[in-house]
C-alpha cells in the first residue's frame, strides 16, 4: 500500500463510496490526505436563549414546545414553497423560546420528540425584532457534552459523501505511519523550523490543540510553496536556453485594428504591446505576464499578439479557465475577422463540444487551417496536435497549475508565452510567484468607464438591497448576488449558500424576475446554458459562487451583492467586483458582512474607499499578515489548497530561499539524500496530469 494506492484498500470503502469520493476529486490515498478541512467548529458549551445574538454561531440545550395555542397547534411543521421544503418548531430552556428553521429536511418530524431535551447549534438569525435559528445541527445532550472544545475538521463535500466518512477514511491512512514519510531534507526542516510531516498531516485533519493546528499548517503551507516554486525553477531552466525559431513580421493587420477600434489604447496598453511586438520578433523564446487590473485592457493586447501571429503563418492558442469564457473569447475574435476582412479561421475547443465538432476542430488544427485556437484545458488533451504553435496566452492563469500552462507550451515547439492575470498581486510576491516570466502590468483605466460605487453594509439593509435589484431590473439592468456556499451544510454553517439563497430571492422579488443560480459543482453545459441566458437577459439576477470570478464580459449587470462578504480575502472581493461595471452605465456593488467587529469593517472599508485592485492587495497583505489562521483566504488562488499568499507571505519568501539554496547544490535533484523529496516531487506532477486526464 502507498499514497498511490486506490481507496477501495481501505476498510468500508467499496465500489459506491469509492465513487462518491472520485467526485469529490479524491482518487487514491494521496488525494485524500491532501483533502484537507476548509474549515474546523468548535463546540462551546450550550448558553441560554436569553444570551443569543444575532450572527453568531451557539449552542442552547433546550425542549421543542408547541408553537401555537389551540387544537390545532403543532411541534414541528414542514411546509413546501417552490420545491423546497421548510420545516419549522419552536423551542423552549424554561425561561425563553426560540425558533428553528431547516431547508430541506422533511424527516426532522420523525427524529425529534416534544418534551426531550436536546442541544440545537446554528447561526442565529433577526426576523423582524425576534431572533431564530437557522439550520441547526441537532445533538443528544450527552453526545453534545463529549465533544465540547473539540475542533472537528469540516470537509468539502459532494451529495452523499458525508464528513463522518472523509474522517473515518483519514485515520485509516494517519493510522499507517509508513504511509506519511519525511521526504524534505532535515536541513531544511531545521533551519525553517518545520514540524514533521506526519505531525501535519495528523495534526491538520485532527488537531490537539489551536498550537499543534498552527504548526501542522505552516509545514504543509511551506510544502506548498516549495514544490510550486520548485516546478516554476524547472520551467524557467528549460525556457532560459531556447532560441526563438519562428520569423514573426511587423503586422499589417494589428495596424488596420488599432484604426478601427471604436477606442484608443491606453498608454500602459501601448507600452506593452510594444514590447509584444518586440518580443515576438527578437531572439529569444518570450515568457512574459500581463498584470492589470479588472477591466484594464488585457485581453485586446492579447489578440493583437494572436493576430501578429497568425499573419505571419504560425498559430495562436488562447486557453481561458471557464467554457463560458472561452466562447465570449471565440466570438470576440470571430467578430472582429469578420468585421475587418481578417484572412484567418479560429477554431473553439472545449470539453462539453459533440464528438463530431472535437473531430473537426482537431483536423483544423493539425492542418494549419484554424490559425487561431481558443478553449479551455482541452487544449492540452493529447489528441490535440497542433500545425505551428508559436504562441500559447493564457488567461487568468491563478486559475492553471504551472502544469497546464507547461503541457501547452510542449505542444509546440518551443511556443511564445504570454500569461494574462487580474489577480492583484504585490509585485514582490509576484515576482516569486511567476519566477518564468518576466512582468508587464497595465495600470491604466479606460477613459470611459465608470467606477463602482461602493457600499459596506451589514445584513439590516438586505431589504434595501432586495429593492435596489428590483429597480435595476425595471431600468433593464441584471444583478448577481455572491453567495460562499453551494448548498446546506451537514454543519453548523453561517453562510448563505446559493441554493436555498434563490429560493428566497424569488419569494422577495416581483414575479416577473427570473432568478437562477451558478455554481461550481455544476456540469459544464449546465453553467454554460446559464451563463448564456445571463448574457441575453433571460436571466435578470444570477445568485452564484465565486465561480463568475473569471465569467463572462457582461455589460448590462450594473449592480453585485456580496453576501457574507467577510468570508472572502480583499483581493477576491475586488475580482467579484469587476464583474459590474463593464458597461456604460453607473453599477454598484454592496459588500454585506453577517458578522461585525472592528478588524471585519476596517478590512472592507478599503474596498469602500478603493477601486484600485493593486493597493486593496497591498492593503490585505499588511492588515493580515501571518497566521491568520482561521481568518479568510483567497479561494482557488493559483492552486494552493492551504496557502494565501497574502497571510502566508513570509512562508512564500522563506521557501523560496530554501528552493534557491537546494538548487545550488543540487541542481537536478540527484543527491541519494534528495531521493525521497524528488520522489514526492514526481508524484505530485504525475497527480496533476492525472487530474488533468492526461
Amino acid at each position: 500500500m502507498d499514497l498511490e494506492s486506490s481507496l477501495d484498500v481501505l476498510k468500508g470503502v467499496g465500489e459506491k463510496t469509492k465513487r462518491l469520493f472520485e467526485r469529490a476529486g479524491i482518487g487514491n490515498l494521496g488525494d485524500l490526505v491532501g483533502h484537507y478541512p476548509r474549515a474546523y467548529e468548535r463546540f462551546d458549551p450550550p448558553v441560554t436563549i436569553h444570551a443569543l445574538a444575532e450572527g453568531e454561531v451557539a449552542a442552547v440545550q433546550a425542549r421543542l414546545v408547541p408553537s401555537g395555542q389551540g387544537a390545532g397547534m403543532q411541534t414541528i411543521a414542514t411546509r413546501h414553497v417552490r420545491g423546497l421544503s421548510i420545516t419549522t418548531a419552536v423551542c423552549s430552556d424554561g425561561s425563553d423560546t426560540l425558533a428553528l428553521t431547516w431547508f430541506n429536511m422533511p424527516y426532522l418530524r420523525n427524529t425529534i420528540r416534544t418534551g426531550v431535551p436536546y442541544v440545537f447549534r446554528g447561526r442565529v438569525k433577526k426576523r423582524g425584532n425576534r431572533l431564530f435559528m437557522e439550520q441547526p445541527a441537532v445533538f443528544a445532550v450527552e453526545q453534545y457534552a463529549g465533544m465540547a472544545n473539540e475542533l472537528r475538521p469540516v470537509y468539502s463535500l459532494v451529495k452523499g459523501l458525508t464528513g463522518n466518512m472523509v474522517q473515518k477514511a483519514v485515520r485509516q491512512v494517519i493510522s499507517e505511519k509508513s504511509l506519511l514519510r519525511e521526504y524534505m531534507p532535515g536541513e531544511i526542516r531545521k533551519r525553517c523550523q518545520l514540524s514533521e510531516y506526519n505531525f501535519a498531516v495528523e495534526q491538520i485533519h485532527f488537531p490537539d490543540d489551536e498550537h499543534a493546528l498552527m504548526l501542522a499548517r505552516r509545514r504543509l503551507v511551506f510544502d506548498e510553496f516549495f514544490f510550486f516554486i520548485l516546478q516554476l525553477r524547472f520551467l524557467k531552466e528549460n525556457r532560459e536556453v531556447t532560441k526563438n525559431r519562428f520569423r514573426i513580421r511587423p503586422s499589417e493587420t494589428t495596424e488596420q485594428l488599432l484604426k478601427t477600434l471604436p477606442y484608443e489604447l491606453t498608454g500602459a496598453q501601448k507600452k506593452v504591446w510594444l514590447t509584444l511586438q518586440q518580443e515576438l520578433q527578437g531572439d529569444a523564446v518570450m515568457a512574459r505576464l500581463i498584470q492589470g487590473d479588472v477591466g484594464s485592457g488585457k485581453t485586446i493586447v492579447a489578440i493583437l499578439a494572436l493576430f501578429m501571429v497568425a499573419e505571419s503563418g504560425y498559430q495562436g492558442a488562447l486557453m481561458a479557465p471557464t467554457e463560458v469564457l472561452a466562447r465570449q473569447h471565440y466570438a470576440s475574435l470571430t467578430e472582429l475577422i469578420e468585421k475587418n476582412g481578417f484572412p484567418f479561421e479560429v477554431a473553439l475547443l472545449t470539453g462539453s463540444m459533440t464528438a463530431r465538432q472535437r473531430r473537426d476542430a482537431y483536423e483544423k488544427i493539425a492542418s494549419g487551417e484554424a490559425a487561431i485556437i481558443v478553449g479551455t484545458h482541452a487544449l492540452i488533451q493529447q489528441k490535440v496536435i497542433y500545425h505551428d504553435l508559436a504562441l500559447v496566452i493564457t488567461d487568468e492563469q491563478h486559475r492553471f497549475g504551472v502544469r497546464q500552462r507547461e503541457i501547452l507550451a510542449q505542444k509546440g515547439n518551443h511556443p511564445h508565452t504570454i500569461v494574462m492575470s487580474a489577480t492583484p498581486i504585490p509585485r514582490t510576491l509576484a515576482v516569486i510567484l511567476y519566477g518564468d516570466l518576466d512582468i508587464s502590468v497595465i495600470n491604466e483605466m479606460p477613459a470611459n468607464r465608470l467606477p463602482v460605487k461602493n457600499c459596506v453594509v451589514d445584513t439590516g439593509y438586505r431589504k434595501k438591497a432586495y429593492e435596489y435589484i428590483r429597480d435595476q431590473v425595471e431600468e433593464g439592468h441584471q444583478a448577481y448576488v455572491i453567495c460562499p456556499m453551494v448548498e446546506e451544510s451537514e454543519t453548523a454553517e453561517e453562510a448563505e449558500n446559493v441554493i436555498a439563497y434563490t429560493e428566497k430571492l424569488r419569494d422577495a422579488l416581483p414575479g416577473g424576475i427570473t432568478v437562477e443560480y451558478l455554481h461550481g459543482k455544476m456540469k459544464p453545459a449546465e453553467k454554460t446554458e446559464i451563463m448564456e441566458r445571463f448574457l441575453a437577459n433571460e436571466i435578470q439576477v444570477l445568485v452564484s459562487t465565486t465561480v463568475v470570478e473569471v465569467g463572462v464580459n457582461v455589460p448590462n449587470a450594473t449592480f453585485m451583492l456580496i453576501e457574507n462578504s467577510e468570508r472572502f480575502g480583499l483581493a477576491q472581493l475586488h475580482q467579484l467586483r469587476g464583474r459590474v461595471g463593464r458597461g456604460d452605465a453607473q453599477s454598484y456593488c454592496v459588500f454585506m458582512h453577517t458578522l461585525s467587529g472592528k478588524e471585519i469593517e476596517q478590512r472592507l472599508e478599503i474596498l469602500h474607499k478603493s477601486n484600485d485592485g493593486f493597493e486593496i492587495a497591498n492593503r490585505d497583505m499588511q492588515l493580515r499578515g501571518p497566521g491568520d489562521l482561521f481568518g479568510v483566504r483567497q479561494s482557488g488562488m493559483l492552486d494552493f489548497e492551504l496557502a494565501d499568499i497574502y497571510s502566508d507571505a513570509d512562508v512564500l519568501q522563506q521557501a523560496n530561499e530554501a528552493v534557491g539554496e537546494l538548487l545550488k547544490t543540487d541542481p537536478r535533484l540527484d543527491d541519494p539524500e534528495h531521493a525521497a523529496l524528488k520522489a514526492h516531487y514526481d508524484r505530485l506532477v504525475r497527480r496533476q496530469s492525472d487530474h488533468l486526464n492526461l
